[in-house]
């Protein structure tokens, strides 16, 4: 069919012949693209390390064979990124710095913002991320990793009658039970809903700091993260799991009842 086709319209182009056409336009990188790449590269090779002083420009100029103004756009690319600080003037320069995870939370929360999405789509998200993580954590864990999780506990509780404090110490908790997992790619994509998370739970508390209702849900949060800890101890993995689920569902219920809010609402 396809043959006869072509031979009843010669002039006609094959699927996806456009793509191997000889000739056909790409792209060429700016020089200011390739010397961010080049550097990029070193940086997440470890070739240079967080900390690491880049060499002057003018090295670097000569070194790359380009101008101040293409050097510096590189940089602008690196610092954009979060890979490199930039300080000017006489005692200036460029420093490495290490990939940062609120980087790729910030970016994605624009994407997120742009497509429209609301904090209960956030909020289902992270309830299929954490749970497992917890029974990864609750199958297999140290005394340590009990330690650090306990210390979170105890942070929570001393912070419960500040506010402000109490915004971030409930998030460690999250952060760590994540982390324990060592699932490097669940920790990343944990991390940027967090970022959100935390952004709605700043400004619902900017809007009423004194609420008895918030320090109430705060309470009853304690609690469950305080029996959280003491089934991953316990190492029954499918309770530990099943209600670290219903913990997150729950703040999702409470969120809708609240309205829907966008990550717009947050972002701006």
């Amino acid at each position: 069919m396809a043959e006869a086709a072509r031979a009843a319209n010669p002039g006609a182009v094959a699927p996806g012949a456009d793509r191997l056409r000889v000739g056909r336009q790409l792209r060429v990188p700016k020089t200011a693209e390739l010397i961010s790449r080049s550097l990029r590269r070193q940086i997440i090779r470890g070739e240079l390390k967080p900390g690491d002083a880049l060499p002057s420009e003018t090295l670097l100029m000569e070194q790359f064979g380009v101008s101040r103004p293409t050097l510096r756009e590189a940089f602008r690319v690196l610092e954009s990124e979060g890979l490199i600080n930039v300080r000017r003037g006489a005692h200036g320069g460029a420093r490495v710095a290490a990939p940062d995870a609120d980087v790729a939370a910030r970016y994605a929360g624009l994407i997120l913002e742009y497509r429209g999405a609301t904090l209960a789509d956030v909020y289902r998200a992270s309830a299929v991320v954490e749970p497992p993580c917890v029974r990864m954590v609750a199958a297999k864990h140290t005394a340590a990793d009990i330690a650090r999780l306990r210390e979170a506990l105890a942070a929570v509780k001393a912070a419960m009658d500040d506010p402000m404090t109490l915004v971030d110490a409930p998030d460690a908790i999250h952060a760590q039970l994540v982390e324990l997992s060592g699932n490097q790619t669940l920790i990343l994509l944990s991390r940027m809903l967090r970022y959100i998370v935390d952004r709605a739970n700043a400004s619902h508390l900017a809007a009423d700091p004194d609420s008895s209702v918030r320090k109430a849900q705060s309470r009853k949060a304690h609690r469950t993260h305080a029996k959280l800890v003491d089934l991953i101890e316990a190492g029954e993995a499918d309770e530990a799991e099943r209600l670290w689920a219903l913990h997150i569902t729950a703040a999702d219920d409470a969120v809708n009842a609240a309205g829907g809010k966008t990550v717009l609402d947050l972002l701006d």
